[in-house]
């Protein structure tokens, strides 16, 4: 039963983006992320140093959101906000695409903003994360914004940001991963509240959940596996 709780834990990045979290609410979060060992801590980039000391001789990352939630910040913003928050102690970057340009068909701005975040997270060896925001795309958007991921290569593609109109779903969980390939995995995120929904989105094909319901969810699989389930 340990061993499944770790796993699971291990999935889960431990969120608090909030506009009104307190630096007594994020260390919180920090306490909770150690305690049930949790993957990363996703924040915002201004929290990175409080909760990279905070979390300092743990295993837990610390995960930056760049260019959150909207994404509507020029290349070099972006590129400028991600290198800070590595050197402030970030292990994990989850930036938001340019949605604008997806829509104007400008892919070659696209891919190059991918590429340009992506080669400088992999220069400090941290893992970058490419935020979609599928509630906004179109399944063909969907497509070539993963097939883009797998000749470019982030490390994941993430479905969403919490703060758009909707968020992760089985199906785009699923047509992410199909068409990523083998080396892009697939970060569901954005409403997913339940140990069941956790399930759904890892047999879809996601090897990381963002959640801020993570300690309930945890809380919710130890009943279960007390009771006797197995998954």
């Amino acid at each position: 039963m340990e061993e499944q709780l770790r796993n699971l834990a291990a999935m889960m990045d431990h969120t608090l983006l909030k506009a009104d979290a307190t630096k007594e609410s994020l260390l919180q979060v920090c306490r909770e992320c150690e305690q049930w060992h949790f993957r990363m801590i996703a924040i915002n980039s201004a929290q990175v140093s409080l909760c990279a000391e905070a979390l300092r001789n743990t295993e837990v990352h610390v995960g930056a959101a760049i260019s959150f939630p909207l994404g509507q910040t020029e290349r070099t913003i972006k590129l400028m906000e991600c290198e800070q928050a590595i050197h402030h102690g970030a292990d994990e970057i989850d930036y938001v695409i340019n949605l604008t340009e997806v829509k104007a068909g400008n892919w070659a701005a696209v891919q190059r903003e991918m590429e340009e975040m992506t080669r400088l997270c992999h220069r400090y060896d941290k893992i970058c994360k490419v935020i979609l925001e599928t509630c906004y795309l179109t399944e063909e958007e969907i497509v070539i914004l993963a097939r883009m991921a797998s000749r470019v290569r982030p490390d994941f593609i993430k479905t969403s940001t919490g703060f758009g109109s909707a968020g992760a779903t089985v199906q785009h969980v699923r047509l992410m991963k199909a068409e990523a390939g083998d080396h892009v995995q697939v970060k569901a995120a954005g409403g997913i509240r339940s140990l069941d929904t956790l399930l759904a989105m890892r047999e879809a094909g996601a090897t990381r959940i963002g959640t801020s319901a993570s300690v309930q969810i945890m809380e919710e699989a130890s009943r279960r596996l007390k009771a006797g389930e197995r998954w």
